[in-house]
């Protein structure tokens, strides 16, 4: 099996909203309209999709796990941080000590 490229599929609520926040993390355009929508980053990859799933609700971390979540790994995690929350993002844990990322 050859495999051509990879894309995570994320289902929302409000996929309009959703795939404009991952657009924008993405530096990246939202390609499509209706109940599905990918992401298409500037080198051409489309590393998230976003699907309409009408009874999806958000996370209540750390209470209740989530089944998929992704992993960004970014240069300086402090304007990152700051720039995904400009986005809407909502921060759930902060990295501290030794840790090396954001929820």
């Amino acid at each position: 099996m050859k495999i051509i490229s990879t894309t995570v599929t994320l289902d929302a609520a409000e996929v309009g909203t959703e795939s404009a926040f991952w657009a924008a993390v993405f530096g990246g355009e939202v390609v499509g309209e209706g109940e599905y929508r990918e992401i298409r980053a500037p080198d051409g990859t489309t590393p998230v999709g976003v699907q309409l799933a009408p009874g999806q609700v958000a996370t209540n971390w750390p209470e209740h796990q989530a089944r998929v979540h992704l992993d960004v790994v970014v240069e300086d995690i402090d304007s990152a941080h700051d720039h995904v929350l400009s986005l809407g993002a909502t921060l759930l844990q902060r990295a501290t000590g030794e840790e090396t990322f954001n929820v």
